[in-house]
């Protein structure tokens, strides 16, 4: 395909334009070309690096749609890429990058690395949030259904916050439907004292010693980051180690078993960045004294900006577990990243226990579905009743258990996610 023009643009109407044109008379900089938005799409994602780069520099934008974890994904997957970018006067002020997932004849366009994915936003600038404002996007959607057709029979854009950061989605007028997990998160200052008086500081900084405690009865602790790709692929190793035994004792499939998932992460470690991005690093709790060196708890995390993101964490019971050693790991994270200037810390999509613990935002994400065929409108229907069953599972901690047991074809009692550490 390389690169296709689709047959219709988006534009301001003319009353919208006036009242931009009188804002900028006023001294709004923000007042954007009034050149049409034209959509594009491409297979390939090296033509438009430059271009990509730039747009994905925004604070409020997801990390799962910058260049280098969208990369990772489609180097070590055999996806087939379609990346929808907005142009108006020649500059580029939308990417979405999607792969198309066939579901028997059924062709879906999704978010790259969607299943590993904790919030999606697509890329976009603030000219797109005026030029394509909702309803108008929707609108010219709608009138391109045919063109889009050729390529995909459902548009799904899975884990969106509708609104975040103070900021509404520019998609946010498309048909969508509730995800039946949130996303967590604490909201983090320069001060950690500050942090913790959010979550009962006095009962957190107990639970702390307490811990630290039990590990020094073994010889001590380090909290260690993995600031190389060497270090951070041992300890990725380790995880994957940790991950599968705690999955088998659960009783759970192992989500990181196969060797495509495991290359995603590998890649991600070995990406360059800096202080304030970086795709993936390892944090670990490690014993010193008699157990030198042994490995209790890890943390991978991803930065952009002033956000950060827990993407998987893991933890080894079979020494010092009365310690709680992936809480005790997020203690010493988070007063960490309070002296590097972060502003958010995020505990990832997922109703947990301990997440409710830390955390005192609750964002609901939803799933958009936007179908061009017949065949689509059907999947689309079944995603809906899909995520509306899941979520009334998941309400009623009952029948939640009962389904875990069932997966994990055991009759005795499974431990829910909530129990995890």
């Amino acid at each position: 395909m390389g690169a296709m023009q689709l047959n219709f643009q988006i534009m301001p109407s003319e009353r919208e334009l006036a009242a931009r044109y009188l804002g900028s008379i006023e001294g709004d900089e923000r007042a954007p070309n009034v050149v049409p938005l034209s959509i594009r799409l491409h297979d390939r994602m090296e033509p438009l690096e430059a271009r990509w780069r730039a747009l994905e520099s925004e604070n409020n934008l997801s990390l799962h749609q910058s260049y280098d974890w969208c990369r990772a994904w489609a180097d070590t997957h055999a996806c087939k890429l379609l990346i929808v970018e907005g142009v108006s006067g020649g500059k580029t002020h939308l990417i979405l990058p999607l792969e198309i997932v066939r579901h028997g004849p059924v062709r879906t366009a999704r978010f790259l690395a969607t299943p590993f994915s904790n919030i999606n936003t697509g890329l976009y600038s603030e000219e797109f949030r005026f030029l394509a404002a909702p309803p108008r996007l929707r609108q010219a959607f709608e009138h391109a259904r045919t063109q889009f057709a050729r390529y995909f029979d459902l548009f799904l854009l899975e884990k969106v916050p509708l609104d975040w950061r103070g900021e509404t989605n520019s998609f946010a007028d498309l048909p969508s439907v509730l995800n039946q997990n949130a996303a967590f998160q604490l909201e983090l200052f320069d001060s950690f004292e500050r942090t913790l008086a959010q979550v009962n500081a006095k009962r957190r900084r107990k639970k702390f010693r307490n811990s630290e405690r039990r590990l020094e009865a073994h010889g001590g602790y380090e909290h260690v980051v993995a600031h190389t790709p060497e270090e951070g692929h041992r300890l990725l190793e380790t995880f994957f180690q940790q991950k599968a035994a705690r999955f088998d004792a659960m009783g759970l499939p192992d989500v990181f078993r196969d060797e495509e998932t495991r290359n995603f992460f590998r890649k991600l470690i070995a990406v360059e960045s800096g202080p304030e991005t970086y795709p993936l690093q390892l944090h670990a709790v490690r014993l010193k004294g008699t157990h030198e060196g042994h490995v209790v708890a890890i943390a991978g995390l991803s930065r952009k900006g002033d956000h950060v993101i827990c993407q998987f964490g893991s933890i080894d019971e079979s020494i010092a577990a009365d310690a709680s050693p992936g809480e005790f790991l997020f203690y010493l994270a988070i007063r960490k990243l309070c002296g590097e200037g972060v502003r958010l810390f995020d505990f990832g999509i997922g109703d947990q226990a301990y997440k409710r613990s830390w955390c005192t935002i609750e964002t609901p994400q939803h799933d958009l579905l936007w179908p061009t065929t017949v065949a689509g409108s059907i999947v689309a229907a079944l995603h809906r009743a899909k995520s509306g069953a899941k979520r009334l599972i998941k309400q009623n901690p009952q029948a939640y258990a009962f389904l875990q047991r069932i997966r994990s074809c055991k009759t005795e009692f499974v431990r829910t996610a909530e129990d995890a550490d």
